[in-house]
């Protein structure tokens, strides 16, 4: 659910929200964000409404306004389930933070369950599982048959289906409940559960129930680490997962500069291939194939990637 469709609590603020909203739908956002600090002024600890009128305030051209509304939402509350700490950032309110807030993550997809298939596959042209699929394939000295592959991130489940035929057992793992729920229903999984990349891997949910470490041929992130900034909590996970030679294949939004990983308008982490590669090489990984490619659209503009096929030392 948006910010904007979350209650106050007391009706007449609500009202107020409404017709901000049709406001900035109108293409009115100074008038939107007027009429939603008015809603405020009666429920000054809506902490959506202070992240509705920060929006307002930044489509108005009012950048310092949506500063202090954001840092309204982040003293209100302090999981961050807006992502405010992201936005601040993208505005310069704020320093650049290694990753979102894991509560910002887990409600986005839970929200967008329902659609995100839709949206991204037919919409947005989003092409990633079929091409690394395709990159896995056709890899030089990379198995044709994997004993068992963990799908990180796996979302609602487009990968699994491409990597079915070449796995004796398939685990996919997600932050969202409501795209576990989504991948579930494709019968394609062997296991599925919950799981916070963000973490250390012992409080992952990777290695919960007994699950052991080392136990993956192939390790897959489709689409996943646009949403970590710095990739060494990630990699510590995928190489506690991994066993010795053990294939990972995944894709970044490509940073298109020399080094390190920025944070985009999108709330999306960009990654150069040279950072890519030192997190890789620091934790036993080398590059086997690499691809660049159009990974889907955004806002009617082309997003490009890398795709790695990378193998674990053995």
């Amino acid at each position: 659910m948006l910010p904007s469709q979350l209650s106050s609590g007391d009706v007449i603020a609500d009202r107020r929200a409404d017709y901000a909203r049709m406001l900035a739908e109108s293409g009115e956002p100074a008038s939107a964000a007027e009429l939603m600090e008015q809603a405020l002024e009666l429920v000054p600890g809506w902490a959506a409404g202070w992240f509705t009128l920060a929006t307002y305030r930044e489509k108005a051209g009012d950048a310092p306004g949506a500063i202090t509304a954001l840092n309204e939402v982040l003293a209100l509350d302090a999981g961050d389930v807006f992502g405010a700490r992201l936005k601040l950032a993208v505005l310069g309110g704020a320093d650049m933070p290694d990753r979102p807030p894991s509560l910002y993550v887990e409600r986005l997809f839970d929200d967008y369950a329902d659609r995100f298939e839709t949206s991204l596959v037919e919409k947005l042209g989003y092409t990633v599982p079929g091409k690394l699929a395709a990159l896995i394939a056709g890899a030089a000295e990379i198995p044709e048959h994997f004993r068992l592959a963990v799908d990180l991130g796996c979302g609602t489940g487009l990968f699994g289906p491409e990597i079915r035929g070449c796995v004796d057992r398939l685990e996919g793992y997600d932050l969202s409940k409501g795209m576990l729920a989504k991948a579930a229903e494709k019968h394609v999984y062997d296991h599925l559960g919950q799981a916070d990349l963000s973490l250390e891997p012992s409080l992952s949910g990777i290695f919960d129930a007994g699950l052991a470490p080392a136990r993956a041929n192939l390790i897959t992130a489709a689409d996943v680490l646009m949403y970590l900034g710095n990739l060494q909590g990630v990699m510590a996970i995928v190489r506690e997962l991994a066993a010795d030679g053990a294939v990972f294949a995944f894709s970044v939004e490509d940073a298109e500069q020399p080094a390190g990983y920025v944070l985009r308008d999108s709330l999306r982490f960009v990654h150069s291939e040279a950072y890519v590669r030192e997190v890789l090489a620091t934790h036993g990984f080398a590059v086997q194939d690499l691809a660049r490619s159009v990974i889907r659209m955004d806002g009617g503009k082309p997003i490009h990637g890398i795709l790695f096929i990378t193998r674990k030392s053995a």
